[in-house]
């Protein structure tokens, strides 16, 4: 974990293609489906973090924009940043924000991928079906996983880990997520777990959660070997 903001919020693995960065749903462009007049341009600074970093290899695990179309503005947006962060090999494996992402990502030789198996790791958006191959670990995002920290009475970003799958936060500083107890159900291979195991993005493990309908939001669960 690096001092950057966006570190805490992204991982780095070691492939067989080089020093890989994994990021999910960086939804450029929310501005303009939120109607904000605003503009953040943190996709700028999410630019420079990505060069500042270096990676070998950049993974998008889906909703690089936010806005379901493909207007002039935000054309320009994902244009700024597919040029800003350098000539590397970039994967996004296509969210359900994604719609004809392709327009822009291909121009600069990004490719669009349903999913990517790399060695025995499977990155994916999460909003599908899960595919049927062979992985040791899964990573993907979808559904912005937030927990409430006991005693603070508010939501916070978190990696959620349910089995061979670890499920990224938003790296959008400007976005929250869904509460992991709701939001496991919007993804169709994990609805039907029972519990997950919580880290902060600091890396701090705070325990192990259940996700069932029944129980209280954040409601840890005795670990048992």
């Amino acid at each position: 974990m690096g001092p950057h903001p966006f570190a805490d919020l992204s991982l780095f693995l070691r492939t067989s293609l080089g020093r890989t960065l994994v990021l999910a749903d960086l939804h450029i462009g929310f501005e303009i489906s939120r109607g904000l007049r605003i503009r953040t341009h943190y996709e700028e600074e999410l630019a420079s973090f990505i060069r500042d970093s270096d990676p070998d290899v950049l993974i998008i695990l889906g909703d690089v924009k936010e806005p379901l179309g493909m207007g002039t503005e935000l054309r320009r947006m994902l244009s700024g940043f597919f040029s800003a962060i350098g000539d590397r090999k970039i994967y996004i494996t296509k969210g359900n924000h994604d719609g004809r992402i392709e327009v822009v990502a291909e121009r600069f030789g990004v490719k669009v991928v349903p999913y990517l198996l790399l060695d025995d790791l499977l990155f994916l958006h999460g909003h599908t079906l899960l595919p049927t191959l062979e992985f040791r670990e899964a990573f993907l995002g979808h559904i912005h996983p937030t927990y409430r920290v006991k005693g603070t009475g508010r939501f916070t970003k978190v990696y959620l880990r349910v089995g061979r799958f670890l499920i990224l936060p938003t790296v959008n500083p400007y976005l929250e997520g869904f509460d992991i107890k709701l939001g496991i159900k919007m993804i169709p291979f994990l609805k039907e777990a029972e519990v997950g195991d919580v880290f902060l993005p600091n890396g701090i493990y705070i325990g192990r959660v259940s996700l069932k309908n029944g129980g209280k939001s954040g409601e840890l669960h005795p670990h048992r070997a």
